[in-house]
Order: C-alpha cells, then structure tokens, then sequence
C-alpha cells in the first residue's frame, strides 16, 4: 500500500505515540472509513421511508426513542 508523503510523517508519529504497528494502524482506519460509508450508504437508502413518517432530522428519531 502507498502512502502519501504528507501522511507518512503523520503516520510514524501515531506509530510511535501508539506503540502499534503501521499495518494495524491503517486497518483500525480503514475499517472505521468503511463502517463510515457503509452507515452513509444505508442512512440514504432508509431516508425515503424515514421522511414518509415524518422522521426527517436527528432529533426527530432521539426524540421518538426517548
């Protein structure tokens, strides 16, 4: 895997401050970037149905589960 080189400093110093390797460092990320877009892809395609029940914001569903 290539890294930028603007990343790389950024990189070595989470490595270093961490104590983990550069190898689980971009696997965490790159899992939590993943379960990101997954939940973005699943936000939008749940969104129709949500607005349909008037569910149209955040608050909309905190407030109908509190």
């Amino acid at each position: 895997m290539r890294i930028d080189d603007d990343l790389a400093p950024i990189l070595d110093q989470v490595c270093r401050s961490s104590g983990r390797s550069k190898s689980e460092v971009i696997r965490t990320a790159l899992k939590r970037h993943l379960a990101i877009l997954r939940f973005q892809q699943l936000r939008r395609s749940v969104m129709p149905f949500a607005a349909a029940r008037g569910f149209l914001t955040d608050e909309d569903v905190f407030d109908s589960v509190s």
